[in-house]
């Protein structure tokens, strides 16, 4: 019997619907529909604060397309990813929760450890953290953090997140951070942490390496190439570990006739059996990438699960 891929729901950057101030419930509501109408998930990313760099390569076309590195208007909003999430969680019985794009190194990773372990035990497990170290230099120095440190940092937590999700007293002594006898508690829902995916742009040495050692799921930015995915089976294998226990998610690339248009779904779906062939599981979709009306999101979303189901 055929299954039917699972579906995630991308929350963030759906500002042609909403303006991201007092009508942020409005996505509360939608985590809600996408729930009632079958998806898996949800996914809301993050940046702290933007500075000049955020649209430096030029603002993209049509305000429904994806933000990208040096793409976007800095005015643009990016409410708490984790705040946000909770109040979803507290909404929802089912629906994981994707928190994408955590900038570990903007934070100490006992608070965020904190944070995620806190966001974890309320949703039962449900919550899934997407790890990264971001692109935006004016966004490192205006929390005074060394953005050329960032991939260390992010290592460094880590480490740490693991240590602390574990028995307690713990200590650690590293590069950046050093404590001793710490009692952490309570606990993440899991004693091995909440799930973590990695992804992003290529196949670089550091991601094969964290992905390998702690990941649960793999989220990449665009196509992965076949070799790409050959080496991180491999690198899996040589760990004792099979890629096939990694959680593959996809996506749907929206291709607008214009600048003022929403996006044909059908034509998004399309690459979704070539996925699946390829090993991808779960498929990430932006409502606001097809559609204008933030009353709709919920009839958006069944009418996705009809044509995914359709699909396959």
């Amino acid at each position: 019997m055929t299954t039917v891929p699972r579906m995630q729901l991308v929350l963030s950057e759906n500002w042609t619907m909403t303006g991201g101030r007092a009508d942020l419930p409005a996505v509360v509501r939608w985590a809600r529909e996408a729930e009632d109408a079958g998806f898996d998930s949800v996914m809301v990313s993050e940046h702290v604060v933007l500075g000049p760099d955020a649209g430096a390569n030029g603002v993209m076309g049509n305000p429904r397309d994806y933000a990208l590195p040096g793409n976007q208007d800095p005015y643009t909003p990016w409410p708490n990813s984790l705040i946000l999430l909770g109040a979803i969680a507290a909404v929802t019985e089912r629906l994981r929760l994707a928190a994408s794009a955590v900038i570990a190194p903007l934070r100490h990773p006992l608070l965020l450890a904190r944070e995620l372990g806190t966001l974890d035990l309320l949703s039962e497990g449900r919550l899934m953290v997407l790890p990264n170290v971001s692109w935006s230099r004016d966004e490192y120095a205006a929390l005074d953090v060394p953005f050329g440190r960032r991939g260390r940092l992010l290592d460094e937590h880590l480490e740490i997140w693991a240590k602390v999700w574990g028995p307690s007293p713990v200590s650690h002594k590293g590069e950046h951070y050093s404590f001793e006898d710490v009692y952490f508690e309570p606990k993440a829902y899991r004693p091995d942490g909440p799930r973590l995916c990695f992804g992003g742009a290529g196949m670089h040495d550091a991601m094969v390496r964290r992905i390998v050692r702690y990941g649960h799921a793999f989220n990449p930015l665009g196509r992965p190439a076949p070799e790409e995915l050959g080496r991180l089976a491999d690198a899996m294998a040589e760990a004792g570990r099979d890629i096939g226990e990694l959680e593959m998610i996809g996506g749907t690339r929206a291709v607008f006739p214009d600048d003022t248009s929403c996006a044909d779904l059908g034509r998004a779906l399309e690459s979704l059996p070539e996925q699946l062939a390829l090993g991808f599981t779960t498929f990430c979709v932006k409502p606001s990438q097809f559609i204008d009306d933030p009353r709709a999101v919920g009839s958006f979303c069944a009418d996705v699960m009809r044509r995914v189901s359709a699909l396959v």
